[in-house]
Protein backbone atom coordinates (compact mmCIF):
# COMPACT_ATOMS: atom_id res chain seq x y z
CA UNK A 1 0.00 0.00 0.00
CA UNK A 2 1.26 3.49 -0.83
CA UNK A 3 1.66 5.57 2.30
CA UNK A 4 -0.74 8.53 2.27
CA UNK A 5 -0.82 11.52 4.62
CA UNK A 6 -4.61 11.57 4.64
CA UNK A 7 -4.65 8.17 6.40
CA UNK A 8 -3.72 9.93 9.65
CA UNK A 9 -6.76 12.18 9.25
CA UNK A 10 -8.96 9.10 8.99
CA UNK A 11 -7.42 7.82 12.22
CA UNK A 12 -8.09 11.19 13.89
CA UNK A 13 -11.71 11.07 12.74
CA UNK A 14 -12.12 7.51 14.00
CA UNK A 15 -10.69 8.35 17.42
CA UNK A 16 -12.52 11.63 17.90
CA UNK A 17 -15.75 12.02 19.83
CA UNK A 18 -18.16 13.03 17.09
CA UNK A 19 -21.60 12.80 15.53
CA UNK A 20 -20.38 13.10 11.94
CA UNK A 21 -19.99 10.83 8.96
CA UNK A 22 -16.85 11.36 6.90
CA UNK A 23 -17.20 12.46 3.26
CA UNK A 24 -14.07 12.16 1.09
CA UNK A 25 -14.07 14.22 -2.09
CA UNK A 26 -11.55 14.38 -4.89
CA UNK A 27 -10.92 13.82 -8.59
CA UNK A 28 -11.18 10.39 -10.13
CA UNK A 29 -8.18 8.05 -9.75
CA UNK A 30 -6.59 9.78 -6.74
CA UNK A 31 -7.04 6.66 -4.61
CA UNK A 32 -10.15 7.34 -2.51
CA UNK A 33 -11.70 3.87 -2.79
CA UNK A 34 -8.43 2.01 -2.21
CA UNK A 35 -7.60 4.16 0.81
CA UNK A 36 -10.95 3.58 2.54
CA UNK A 37 -10.83 -0.16 1.86
CA UNK A 38 -7.39 -0.44 3.41
CA UNK A 39 -8.44 1.72 6.34
CA UNK A 40 -11.62 -0.27 6.92
CA UNK A 41 -9.91 -3.65 6.80
CA UNK A 42 -6.99 -2.57 9.00
CA UNK A 43 -8.79 -0.52 11.63
CA UNK A 44 -12.17 -2.29 12.05
CA UNK A 45 -13.38 -5.79 12.82
CA UNK A 46 -16.20 -5.47 10.28
CA UNK A 47 -16.11 -3.61 6.95
CA UNK A 48 -19.18 -3.16 4.72
CA UNK A 49 -18.86 -1.57 1.28
CA UNK A 50 -21.61 -0.40 -1.07
CA UNK A 51 -20.61 1.04 -4.44
CA UNK A 52 -23.63 2.79 -5.97
CA UNK A 53 -22.04 2.75 -9.43
CA UNK A 54 -21.40 -1.00 -9.43
CA UNK A 55 -24.32 -2.02 -7.19
CA UNK A 56 -27.17 0.25 -8.21
CA UNK A 57 -29.74 -2.26 -6.97
CA UNK A 58 -28.62 -1.55 -3.39
CA UNK A 59 -30.10 1.95 -3.56
CA UNK A 60 -33.28 0.29 -2.29
CA UNK A 61 -31.65 0.17 1.15
CA UNK A 62 -32.03 3.93 1.48
CA UNK A 63 -35.51 4.35 0.02
CA UNK A 64 -38.47 5.10 2.26
CA UNK A 65 -37.99 5.23 6.03
CA UNK A 66 -34.50 6.61 6.70
CA UNK A 67 -34.20 5.76 10.37
CA UNK A 68 -30.93 4.02 11.20
CA UNK A 69 -32.76 0.91 12.41
CA UNK A 70 -34.63 0.52 9.12
CA UNK A 71 -31.53 1.17 7.00
CA UNK A 72 -29.45 -1.39 8.87
CA UNK A 73 -32.28 -3.89 8.69
CA UNK A 74 -32.54 -3.45 4.91
CA UNK A 75 -28.77 -3.88 4.64
CA UNK A 76 -29.01 -7.32 6.22
CA UNK A 77 -31.83 -8.20 3.80
CA UNK A 78 -29.86 -7.14 0.70
CA UNK A 79 -26.23 -7.93 1.55
CA UNK A 80 -25.73 -11.57 2.61
CA UNK A 81 -23.37 -12.34 5.46
CA UNK A 82 -22.73 -8.82 6.74
CA UNK A 83 -21.89 -8.38 10.40
CA UNK A 84 -22.51 -5.36 12.62
CA UNK A 85 -20.31 -4.80 15.69
CA UNK A 86 -21.08 -1.69 17.68
CA UNK A 87 -18.15 0.71 17.56
CA UNK A 88 -16.10 -1.67 15.41
CA UNK A 89 -17.91 -1.60 12.06
CA UNK A 90 -17.14 0.75 9.16
CA UNK A 91 -19.76 1.26 6.43
CA UNK A 92 -18.35 2.65 3.18
CA UNK A 93 -20.78 4.28 0.73
CA UNK A 94 -18.82 4.78 -2.49
CA UNK A 95 -19.95 6.95 -5.44
CA UNK A 96 -22.63 8.34 -3.13
CA UNK A 97 -23.52 11.08 -5.62
CA UNK A 98 -25.48 8.39 -7.48
CA UNK A 99 -27.78 7.84 -4.48
CA UNK A 100 -29.22 11.08 -3.11
CA UNK A 101 -31.27 9.13 -0.54
CA UNK A 102 -28.04 7.77 0.94
CA UNK A 103 -26.59 11.29 1.20
CA UNK A 104 -29.73 12.43 3.04
CA UNK A 105 -29.51 9.38 5.33
CA UNK A 106 -26.04 10.37 6.58
CA UNK A 107 -27.71 12.63 9.14
CA UNK A 108 -29.64 9.77 10.71
CA UNK A 109 -26.69 7.38 10.62
CA UNK A 110 -24.50 10.01 12.28
CA UNK A 111 -27.08 10.68 14.97
CA UNK A 112 -27.40 6.95 15.63
CA UNK A 113 -23.65 6.58 16.08
CA UNK A 114 -23.46 2.81 16.47
CA UNK A 115 -21.27 2.34 13.41
CA UNK A 116 -18.82 4.56 11.56
CA UNK A 117 -19.74 5.71 8.05
CA UNK A 118 -17.52 7.03 5.27
CA UNK A 119 -18.94 8.26 1.98
CA UNK A 120 -16.98 9.09 -1.14
CA UNK A 121 -17.49 10.26 -4.71
CA UNK A 122 -15.46 11.55 -7.65
CA UNK A 123 -17.85 14.28 -8.76
CA UNK A 124 -19.37 15.38 -5.46
CA UNK A 125 -18.21 18.93 -6.11
CA UNK A 126 -20.57 19.39 -9.05
CA UNK A 127 -23.52 21.60 -8.19
CA UNK A 128 -26.94 20.06 -8.63
CA UNK A 129 -28.10 20.53 -12.21
CA UNK A 130 -24.53 20.51 -13.57
CA UNK A 131 -24.37 16.69 -13.80
CA UNK A 132 -25.96 15.05 -16.82
CA UNK A 133 -26.00 11.59 -15.21
CA UNK A 134 -29.64 10.50 -14.88
CA UNK A 135 -28.75 8.68 -11.66
CA UNK A 136 -27.64 11.87 -9.94
CA UNK A 137 -30.68 13.38 -8.25
CA UNK A 138 -31.05 16.43 -6.06
CA UNK A 139 -30.38 15.66 -2.41
CA UNK A 140 -33.60 16.08 -0.46
CA UNK A 141 -31.78 17.36 2.60
CA UNK A 142 -28.01 17.93 2.71
CA UNK A 143 -26.82 16.67 6.12
CA UNK A 144 -25.18 19.94 7.20
CA UNK A 145 -23.48 19.47 10.55
CA UNK A 146 -23.54 15.70 10.24
CA UNK A 147 -20.72 15.21 7.76
CA UNK A 148 -17.03 16.11 7.92
CA UNK A 149 -15.53 16.67 4.48
CA UNK A 150 -11.97 15.84 3.42
CA UNK A 151 -10.44 16.64 0.06
CA UNK A 152 -8.07 14.03 -1.34
CA UNK A 153 -5.47 14.69 -4.03
CA UNK A 154 -2.91 12.64 -5.90
CA UNK A 155 0.41 11.95 -4.15
CA UNK A 156 2.51 15.00 -3.36
CA UNK A 157 6.29 14.98 -3.71
CA UNK A 158 6.86 13.87 -0.12
CA UNK A 159 4.51 10.90 -0.59
CA UNK A 160 6.32 10.14 -3.86
CA UNK A 161 9.60 10.01 -1.92
CA UNK A 162 8.00 7.57 0.54
CA UNK A 163 6.92 5.38 -2.38
CA UNK A 164 10.44 5.64 -3.77
CA UNK A 165 11.76 4.15 -0.55
CA UNK A 166 12.90 7.20 1.39
CA UNK A 167 11.92 7.25 5.06
CA UNK A 168 10.85 10.04 7.40
CA UNK A 169 14.45 10.56 8.54
CA UNK A 170 15.43 11.56 5.00
CA UNK A 171 12.51 13.99 4.79
CA UNK A 172 13.48 15.53 8.13
CA UNK A 173 17.08 15.80 6.92
CA UNK A 174 15.92 17.85 3.92
CA UNK A 175 13.62 19.93 6.12
CA UNK A 176 16.56 20.93 8.30
CA UNK A 177 18.08 22.72 5.28
CA UNK A 178 14.76 24.45 4.61
CA UNK A 179 14.73 25.70 8.21
CA UNK A 180 18.40 26.59 8.56
CA UNK A 181 18.73 28.03 5.03
CA UNK A 182 22.13 26.38 4.73
CA UNK A 183 23.18 25.14 1.31
CA UNK A 184 22.41 21.51 0.57
CA UNK A 185 25.48 19.39 -0.32
CA UNK A 186 25.76 19.48 -4.11
CA UNK A 187 25.50 15.72 -4.61
CA UNK A 188 22.32 15.50 -2.52
CA UNK A 189 20.77 18.53 -4.20
CA UNK A 190 21.48 17.09 -7.63
CA UNK A 191 19.93 13.77 -6.65
CA UNK A 192 16.68 15.26 -5.38
CA UNK A 193 16.40 17.65 -8.29
CA UNK A 194 16.66 14.56 -10.50
CA UNK A 195 13.97 12.73 -8.50
CA UNK A 196 11.76 15.80 -8.80
CA UNK A 197 12.10 15.64 -12.59
CA UNK A 198 10.90 12.05 -12.42
CA UNK A 199 7.98 13.14 -10.25
CA UNK A 200 7.04 15.82 -12.78
CA UNK A 201 6.87 13.13 -15.46
CA UNK A 202 5.22 10.42 -13.37
CA UNK A 203 2.92 12.65 -11.35
CA UNK A 204 1.09 11.52 -8.26
CA UNK A 205 -1.76 9.35 -9.48
CA UNK A 206 -1.49 6.24 -7.26
CA UNK A 207 -1.78 3.66 -10.03
CA UNK A 208 0.97 5.39 -12.01
CA UNK A 209 3.27 5.79 -9.00
CA UNK A 210 2.80 2.19 -7.84
CA UNK A 211 3.66 0.85 -11.29
CA UNK A 212 6.65 3.18 -11.71
CA UNK A 213 8.33 2.34 -8.39
CA UNK A 214 7.96 -1.33 -9.29
CA UNK A 215 8.96 -1.29 -12.96
CA UNK A 216 10.82 2.03 -13.49
CA UNK A 217 9.33 2.14 -17.00
CA UNK A 218 8.35 5.51 -18.44
CA UNK A 219 6.53 3.89 -21.34
CA UNK A 220 4.18 2.15 -18.90
CA UNK A 221 3.74 5.48 -17.11
CA UNK A 222 2.47 7.08 -20.32
CA UNK A 223 0.08 4.19 -20.98
CA UNK A 224 -1.51 4.41 -17.53
CA UNK A 225 -1.72 8.20 -17.72
CA UNK A 226 -3.42 7.94 -21.12
CA UNK A 227 -5.96 5.61 -19.55
CA UNK A 228 -6.64 8.10 -16.75
CA UNK A 229 -6.99 10.95 -19.21
CA UNK A 230 -9.45 8.83 -21.20
CA UNK A 231 -11.49 8.32 -18.02
CA UNK A 232 -11.52 12.10 -17.51
CA UNK A 233 -12.75 12.54 -21.07
CA UNK A 234 -15.47 9.96 -20.38
CA UNK A 235 -16.49 11.88 -17.25
CA UNK A 236 -16.87 15.04 -19.29
CA UNK A 237 -18.93 13.31 -21.97
CA UNK A 238 -21.14 11.55 -19.42
CA UNK A 239 -21.57 14.22 -16.77
CA UNK A 240 -21.32 17.67 -18.40
CA UNK A 241 -24.73 18.98 -19.43
CA UNK A 242 -25.78 19.19 -23.07
CA UNK A 243 -23.65 21.57 -25.11
CA UNK A 244 -21.29 21.99 -22.17
CA UNK A 245 -19.74 18.61 -23.04
CA UNK A 246 -17.85 20.03 -26.01
CA UNK A 247 -17.04 23.33 -24.30
CA UNK A 248 -15.67 21.70 -21.15
CA UNK A 249 -13.48 19.41 -23.24
CA UNK A 250 -12.17 22.34 -25.29
CA UNK A 251 -11.26 24.27 -22.14
CA UNK A 252 -9.49 21.28 -20.63
CA UNK A 253 -7.58 20.51 -23.82
CA UNK A 254 -6.40 24.12 -24.04
CA UNK A 255 -4.61 24.09 -20.68
CA UNK A 256 -1.35 22.51 -21.94
CA UNK A 257 -1.26 25.02 -24.81
CA UNK A 258 -1.80 27.92 -22.42
CA UNK A 259 0.90 26.75 -20.02
CA UNK A 260 3.33 26.35 -22.92
CA UNK A 261 3.03 30.06 -23.75
CA UNK A 262 3.87 33.22 -21.85
CA UNK A 263 0.22 33.89 -21.14
CA UNK A 264 -0.45 36.30 -18.29
CA UNK A 265 -3.89 34.79 -17.76
CA UNK A 266 -6.22 32.15 -19.17
CA UNK A 267 -7.19 33.20 -22.69
CA UNK A 268 -10.52 32.11 -24.09
CA UNK A 269 -9.11 32.78 -27.57
CA UNK A 270 -6.83 29.77 -27.01
CA UNK A 271 -9.96 27.67 -26.52
CA UNK A 272 -11.75 28.94 -29.59
CA UNK A 273 -11.31 31.89 -31.90
CA UNK A 274 -13.19 34.97 -30.62
CA UNK A 275 -14.44 33.03 -27.60
CA UNK A 276 -15.58 34.89 -24.46
CA UNK A 277 -16.19 34.19 -20.78
CA UNK A 278 -19.91 34.38 -21.48
CA UNK A 279 -19.63 31.25 -23.62
CA UNK A 280 -17.05 29.28 -21.62
CA UNK A 281 -17.38 30.56 -18.05
CA UNK A 282 -19.65 27.70 -16.94
CA UNK A 283 -17.22 25.21 -18.48
CA UNK A 284 -14.35 26.56 -16.38
CA UNK A 285 -16.50 26.27 -13.27
CA UNK A 286 -17.41 22.66 -14.17
CA UNK A 287 -13.72 21.70 -14.37
CA UNK A 288 -13.00 23.35 -11.02
CA UNK A 289 -15.99 21.67 -9.35
CA UNK A 290 -14.90 18.30 -10.76
CA UNK A 291 -11.44 18.89 -9.20
CA UNK A 292 -9.76 18.36 -12.56
CA UNK A 293 -8.07 21.77 -12.46
CA UNK A 294 -6.89 24.35 -9.93
CA UNK A 295 -7.86 27.98 -10.52
CA UNK A 296 -5.53 30.84 -9.63
CA UNK A 297 -6.96 34.39 -9.55
CA UNK A 298 -5.07 37.61 -10.11
CA UNK A 299 -4.87 39.95 -7.13
CA UNK A 300 -3.67 43.50 -7.81
CA UNK A 301 -3.90 44.60 -4.15
CA UNK A 302 -1.86 42.14 -2.05
CA UNK A 303 -3.60 42.57 1.29
CA UNK A 304 -5.53 40.19 3.50
CA UNK A 305 -7.93 38.65 2.73
CA UNK A 306 -6.70 38.01 -0.79
CA UNK A 307 -10.07 36.73 -2.00
CA UNK A 308 -11.52 40.21 -1.38
CA UNK A 309 -9.24 41.62 -4.08
CA UNK A 310 -9.60 38.94 -6.76
CA UNK A 311 -10.11 39.98 -10.37
CA UNK A 312 -12.57 37.31 -11.45
CA UNK A 313 -11.87 37.79 -15.15
CA UNK A 314 -8.11 37.38 -14.70
CA UNK A 315 -7.14 33.84 -13.77
CA UNK A 316 -4.91 30.94 -14.69
CA UNK A 317 -5.74 27.24 -14.75
CA UNK A 318 -3.40 24.48 -13.67
CA UNK A 319 -3.81 20.72 -14.05
CA UNK A 320 -4.62 18.79 -10.88
CA UNK A 321 -1.62 16.51 -11.53
CA UNK A 322 1.59 17.62 -13.24
CA UNK A 323 2.19 14.10 -14.55
CA UNK A 324 -1.07 14.31 -16.51
CA UNK A 325 0.06 17.66 -17.91
CA UNK A 326 3.29 16.05 -19.15
CA UNK A 327 1.28 13.15 -20.58
CA UNK A 328 -0.72 15.65 -22.64
CA UNK A 329 2.49 17.36 -23.77
CA UNK A 330 3.68 13.98 -25.03
CA UNK A 331 6.59 11.57 -24.60
CA UNK A 332 9.13 13.75 -26.43
CA UNK A 333 8.60 16.56 -23.92
CA UNK A 334 9.02 14.10 -21.05
CA UNK A 335 12.25 12.85 -22.62
CA UNK A 336 13.60 16.39 -22.99
CA UNK A 337 12.72 17.27 -19.40
CA UNK A 338 14.42 14.16 -18.04
CA UNK A 339 17.49 14.74 -20.21
CA UNK A 340 17.75 18.41 -19.24
CA UNK A 341 17.31 19.65 -22.83
CA UNK A 342 13.81 21.15 -22.57
CA UNK A 343 13.70 24.86 -23.44
CA UNK A 344 11.07 27.52 -23.93
CA UNK A 345 7.98 28.61 -22.01
CA UNK A 346 6.64 25.06 -21.61
CA UNK A 347 9.40 24.31 -19.11
CA UNK A 348 8.37 27.26 -16.99
CA UNK A 349 4.72 26.21 -17.24
CA UNK A 350 5.57 22.72 -15.99
CA UNK A 351 7.34 24.03 -12.88
CA UNK A 352 4.53 26.52 -12.28
CA UNK A 353 2.03 23.69 -12.40
CA UNK A 354 4.09 21.69 -9.91
CA UNK A 355 4.25 24.60 -7.48
CA UNK A 356 0.53 25.33 -7.88
CA UNK A 357 -0.32 21.67 -7.25
CA UNK A 358 1.97 21.53 -4.20
CA UNK A 359 0.55 24.71 -2.66
CA UNK A 360 -3.00 23.40 -3.04
CA UNK A 361 -2.03 20.09 -1.43
CA UNK A 362 -0.45 22.08 1.42
CA UNK A 363 -3.79 23.79 2.02
CA UNK A 364 -3.28 27.15 0.28
CA UNK A 365 -5.70 28.97 -2.01
CA UNK A 366 -4.02 30.04 -5.25
CA UNK A 367 -3.54 33.66 -6.28
CA UNK A 368 -1.03 35.44 -8.48
CA UNK A 369 0.03 39.09 -8.52
CA UNK A 370 0.01 41.12 -11.71
CA UNK A 371 -0.74 44.79 -11.04
CA UNK A 372 0.45 46.01 -14.46
CA UNK A 373 2.24 44.92 -17.62
CA UNK A 374 5.67 45.32 -16.03
CA UNK A 375 5.35 43.06 -13.01
CA UNK A 376 4.07 39.54 -12.30
CA UNK A 377 4.55 37.06 -9.48
CA UNK A 378 3.45 33.52 -10.15
CA UNK A 379 1.91 33.11 -6.69
CA UNK A 380 1.06 34.99 -3.52
CA UNK A 381 -0.28 33.10 -0.52
CA UNK A 382 -1.70 33.80 2.92
CA UNK A 383 0.80 32.40 5.41
CA UNK A 384 1.22 33.09 9.12
CA UNK A 385 -1.04 36.13 9.03
CA UNK A 386 0.55 37.91 6.08
CA UNK A 387 0.81 37.86 2.30
CA UNK A 388 3.88 35.94 1.08
CA UNK A 389 5.12 36.29 -2.53
CA UNK A 390 6.51 33.35 -4.52
CA UNK A 391 8.39 33.63 -7.79
CA UNK A 392 9.00 30.47 -9.82
CA UNK A 393 11.93 30.14 -12.18
CA UNK A 394 12.64 27.12 -14.36
CA UNK A 395 16.33 28.02 -14.07
CA UNK A 396 17.91 30.69 -11.87
CA UNK A 397 17.37 34.07 -13.53
CA UNK A 398 16.80 37.55 -12.08
CA UNK A 399 13.76 38.29 -9.92
CA UNK A 400 12.74 41.80 -10.92
CA UNK A 401 9.08 41.36 -9.97
CA UNK A 402 9.91 39.82 -6.60
CA UNK A 403 12.36 42.64 -5.84
CA UNK A 404 9.70 45.27 -6.63
CA UNK A 405 7.19 43.51 -4.40
CA UNK A 406 9.64 43.31 -1.50
CA UNK A 407 10.57 46.98 -1.89
CA UNK A 408 6.94 48.12 -1.94
CA UNK A 409 5.27 45.82 0.61
CA UNK A 410 8.17 44.68 2.85
CA UNK A 411 7.02 41.10 3.53
CA UNK A 412 8.89 39.26 6.28
CA UNK A 413 9.67 36.47 3.81
CA UNK A 414 9.66 36.11 0.01
CA UNK A 415 10.41 32.89 -1.88
CA UNK A 416 12.27 32.35 -5.11
CA UNK A 417 11.97 28.77 -6.37
CA UNK A 418 14.67 27.58 -8.74
CA UNK A 419 16.42 24.46 -10.04
CA UNK A 420 19.54 25.36 -8.05
CA UNK A 421 20.43 25.45 -4.36
CA UNK A 422 19.38 27.36 -1.23
CA UNK A 423 20.31 30.98 -0.75
CA UNK A 424 19.18 33.82 1.53
CA UNK A 425 19.18 37.59 1.19
CA UNK A 426 16.66 38.69 3.82
CA UNK A 427 13.74 38.67 3.29
CA UNK A 428 14.30 36.74 0.05
CA UNK A 429 14.85 33.01 0.38
CA UNK A 430 15.91 30.97 -2.63
CA UNK A 431 14.88 27.31 -2.58
CA UNK A 432 15.18 24.39 -4.99
CA UNK A 433 11.75 23.52 -6.38
CA UNK A 434 11.46 20.28 -4.45
CA UNK A 435 11.55 22.11 -1.09
CA UNK A 436 8.21 23.71 -1.97
CA UNK A 437 6.76 20.75 -0.05
CA UNK A 438 7.75 22.48 3.22
CA UNK A 439 6.22 25.90 2.51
Amino acid sequence: MLKRKIYSKLIEWKNSRRTECLVIKGARQVGKTYLVREFGRAEYESFIEINFHMQGSLKVIFEGDKSADEIYKRMTANIPGIKFIKGKTLIFLDEIQKCSDARTALKFLAEDGRYDVIASGSLLGLAYGKDDDDEVKEVESVPVGYEKQLMMYSLDFEEFLWAYGYDSDTIEYLKEFYISKEKIPAEINTKFNSILQEYLVVGGMPEVVADFVKNKHFGRVQEIQDKILASYADDISQHAKGTEKVKVRKCYDSIPRQLAKENKKFKYSEVESKATSRKFGDSIQWLCDANMVHICYNVVTPYLPLNAYEKERDFKLYMNDTGLLLALFGFATKQALLNGTLKGYAKGGIYENFVAETLVKNGYTLHYYKPDDNSELEFIIEKDGEVVPIEVKAGNTATKSLNLFVEKYAPSVAYKLISGNIGESTPKITLPHYLTMFI
